[in-house]
């Protein structure tokens, strides 16, 4: 048996994509999971992994029992970060349970807080709260976890008309930034490609004696709205402000998303709630796992124009 298997689900993700690139560089053997549903994007980084060695794709549905039955088989290790694909608190469940029977034994869950449990009259996002139920469910049935709480990721940014984080391009050449965050309340941030995968790895090097049942928020900046814009300016030598305003949605979305949306004015905008809650908080531990993070200037700087650039715009030529 290899006791380097680690299994990666939602592998052509921004979380998983980065925990494989480093896992696979330091002699992991990476039992990748892809959705059947791959979009061109997510086509392109399957063949980048597939290309790298040490990594073994396993294509399908999650929903397909068969599957998730055989996944596991032979792994030590495993990093979830599951999206709705289905019934996100079914499939959950259904890995959760054959990870324990595979004998998993240490498994990372990607989780989001319920602000509801809080009792603060704060509502629930319904695409971060079942994951909670899922983190919920693995304590229950005694997987040996760890649970990583992701920061809003740098690379949310895009001057595509696409809600809540669009840096909207103005005609002097600078940006906009409108959202319903408070301009002066911190936020945590991530370059979720650049630093999710050596912070999860050093969380399996530690291991559970260090991080059994613990929730870790993997964030390596608080910035405010007007910081990020501030960092923005200096990266891209461009105006880059900030707008407090609502959400608006110019392009179709899911409705699941659009429900996500309508939550976040009412939780982050009204109420100004802690992004991860009361609990958990950021950047310190995230630190103790990963000191060279790419933060909010740098990643302007050098990422952002060429992410725009593979969407197809030219405002940076």
């Amino acid at each position: 048996m290899n006791n380097r298997t680690l299994v990666i689900v939602n592998t052509t993700g921004r979380q998983g994509a980065s925990l494989a690139r480093v896992a696979a560089a330091v002699g992991y053997h990476v039992r990748a999971h892809i959705t059947t549903k791959l979009s061109e994007k997510d086509g392109a980084v399957a063949k980048e992994l597939r290309e790298l060695g040490n990594i073994e794709l396993v294509q399908g549905s999650l929903e397909d029992p068969k599957l998730i039955s055989g996944l596991f088989a032979g792994a030590q290790r495993a990093f979830i970060n599951t999206i709705s694909w289905g019934d996100e608190v079914a499939i959950g469940k259904a890995l959760a349970n054959a990870a324990k029977k595979a004998g998993v034994q240490h498994y990372i869950y990607s989780s989001m807080p319920d602000h509801a449990v809080f009792g603060r009259g704060w509502p629930s996002l319904p695409l971060w709260s079942c994951k909670f139920t899922v983190e919920n469910y693995i304590r229950q049935i005694g997987l040996p976890a760890t649970f990583v709480y992701t920061g809003i990721y740098n690379n949310n940014f895009t001057s595509l008309p696409y809600p809540l984080f669009c840096m909207k391009l103005q005609q002097n050449g600078g940006f906009q930034w409108t959202a319903p965050f408070h301009p002066d309340k911190p936020l945590p941030w991530l370059d979720a490609e650049h630093d999710v995968g050596p912070a999860v790895l050093q969380i399996f090097k530690d291991g559970l004696q260090k991080w059994s049942g613990h929730r870790i928020g993997l964030a390596y900046q608080l910035l405010t709205p007007h910081q990020v814009c501030t960092a923005f300016a200096r990266g891209l030598r461009r105006p880059c402000s900030y707008k407090r305003g609502p959400i608006t949605v110019e392009v179709p979305i899911p409705s699941g998303y659009r429900s996500q949306l309508e939550g976040i004015e009412i939780l982050f905008g009204k109420h100004e709630a802690p992004y991860f809650g009361p609990d958990i908080q950021a950047p310190g531990e995230a630190l103790e796992l990963w000191e060279g993070y790419r933060g909010m200037e740098e990643y302007a700087r050098e990422v952002f124009p060429l992410e725009e650039a593979a969407n197809g715009l030219t405002w940076m030529n």
